[in-house]
């Protein structure tokens, strides 16, 4: 890989970040996330994102939580809105609320079908059809910004890179402002993607999404299910720590920095995370980066 800088996603010189969360489905979860937004709150990410379930099943929780960052924090809440099981006048109507609430960016998304990854996509005949008629809806209602997803490897139902970017262009020209990828291991995959894009007439940013390997067999299983690949090295340096927690996490802390260090030798700036609502691994990293609360940096 190359060690000259290309590839900046923005002209500031500073590190932008931004971070993804999941609805809880526990009490126990839910003092868990909002535990992590505090922690994460004083880092200043330009945005913060809250998915959606597969079938729209946690289409009132993701709401109650979006609203509650807008009310109750600093942050600029971004809440995820898909397709599925639902009509244009439904999910009008969400887009509409979030307005009211406060909230100016969605991650427009088409969505897992309701059986999941594997089962035929079947769009509600009174519902958006794709993310990009999604994305044109969302348009037409407010200002948003919007972002959507990309996937580096292709879309698991997809059958070329080309058909990849051909469906980016489309959000594209349906008004979506930035790209988030699916998340990878091997930095070249981006880079070359990233490439193949740029070469399509496609500008907006393209943010790497970055996945810390918390949970070595869980991120395998949710790679197999997002079309992303598990390169032998990486499953070769989780191999025998299941029951060894404190080397399995010194082991993820060491690969997810490396990969995002190497990032940055590239010129890459801005960086998104999927954090299965956890603070330490991401706080670190960002560390790292220079990323710290504003009382930190101006005693450094």
């Amino acid at each position: 890989m190359t060690a000259e800088p290309r590839h900046p996603l923005s002209s500031k010189g500073e590190f932008v970040i931004s971070y993804e969360f999941f609805p809880p489905k526990t009490p126990q979860m839910e003092t868990q996330l909002w535990e992590t937004i505090k922690r994460l709150e004083p880092l200043c990410p330009r945005f913060v994102s809250v998915t959606y379930g597969a079938g729209g099943s946690t289409r009132e929780r993701t709401h109650a939580i979006v609203a509650r960052i807008a009310r109750e924090t600093t942050m600029k809440p971004a809440a995820h809105l898909t397709c599925v099981s639902a009509t244009r006048e439904e999910i009008d109507k969400v887009i509409r609320d979030y307005w009211d609430a406060g909230v100016r960016h969605i991650v427009a998304l088409r969505g897992d079908p309701p059986g999941g990854v594997g089962t035929p996509f079947m769009p509600n005949p009174l519902g958006y059809p794709t993310s990009s008629h999604l994305v044109r809806g969302i348009r037409a209602i407010g200002d948003f910004e919007i972002s959507v997803s990309t996937y580096p490897e292709g879309h698991p139902e997809s059958s070329s890179i080309d058909n990849d970017i051909d469906a980016l262009k489309a959000k594209i020209d349906a008004g979506a402002t930035r790209a988030i990828t699916q998340f990878f291991f091997e930095n070249d995959v981006y880079f070359r993607f990233l490439d193949r894009a740029r070469a399509r007439g496609i500008t907006i940013p393209i943010v790497p999404g970055i996945m810390p390997v918390r949970n070595f067999r869980q991120v395998a299983g949710f790679a197999a299910k997002a079309g992303a690949s598990v390169p032998q090295w990486l499953a070769d340096r989780f191999d025998g720590l299941e029951n060894d927690p404190e080397t399995h996490a010194l082991v993820a802390a060491t690969t997810t920095a490396e990969q995002v260090m190497d990032l940055v030798k590239a010129g890459v700036n801005e960086f998104h995370f999927y954090t299965n609502n956890r603070a330490d691994l991401v706080f670190g990293i960002c560390h790292l980066l220079g990323v710290r609360p504003a009382r930190q940096k101006a005693s450094a």
